[in-house]
């Protein structure tokens, strides 16, 4: 026997709530890459990619001046969430900062916060351009890195005022450059070398 009328079983049969389409993967490959929480790869992945995230800026502060310039500690924080979705993005994103800080102090304890939001905003950028359109190219990628910087910098302007705010769009410049032509020849040295990991496909929504 139905507990409600036809009409009212029917509304609610129609009315369960729909994952937003920008925020599952639509694409069949990017279905590869995204790997889930219970998949051991995606913990293996982000401890290789935040191992790099710690060399990376280490090799470069042996310039004078590079760390500062090309902020390195993001660079593979863009291949993570590109290569294997939103979850190796946000693990990579918090852990990286968290490791340098650890192993060498820097960034320094104030600065921790307003770079995970920096690095995160990236890797989550680049997972979410990487659901429709996984093949890397370089306007893609100059696009997910332009959006970032766009939003960090506007929050910038928004808290100190429009001059502050842009005062550091040159010095961004050479990040930039490093983020779009290095993350494109990685990613792509990545499809070559490396197939995607493949995900049951019971697994994808987990």
């Amino acid at each position: 026997m139905d507990l409600f009328p036809p009409y009212l079983s029917m509304s609610i049969r129609f009315s369960a709530p729909e994952v937003p389409v920008f925020l599952v993967n639509v694409h069949p490959e990017s279905r590869q890459k995204a790997l889930t929480f219970v998949d051991p790869r995606l913990y293996l992945a982000c401890a290789t990619l935040v191992l790099g995230n710690v060399l990376l800026p280490l090799a470069l502060h042996r310039l004078p001046g590079a760390g500062a310039a090309l902020m390195p500690i993001l660079f593979f924080t863009l291949v993570a969430g590109w290569r294997f979705g939103l979850r190796a993005a946000a693990l990579t994103a918090v852990l990286s900062p968290l490791a340098n800080h650890a192993l060498t102090g820097m960034p320094p304890a104030p600065a921790l916060q307003g770079l995970i939001l920096q690095s995160a905003l990236l890797g989550i950028l680049a997972a979410l351009a990487a659901a429709r359109r996984p093949r890397p190219t370089l306007p893609l990628l100059a696009a997910v890195v332009l959006a970032s910087q766009g939003l960090i910098l506007l929050a910038a302007t928004w808290q100190a005022g429009f001059p502050a705010g842009m005062a550091g769009v040159q010095h961004r410049l050479p990040a930039v450059l490093l983020q779009i032509l290095g993350g494109w020849a990685a990613l792509r040295l990545l499809d070559r070398f490396l197939p995607a990991p493949s995900v049951p496909e019971q697994n994808i929504r987990a």
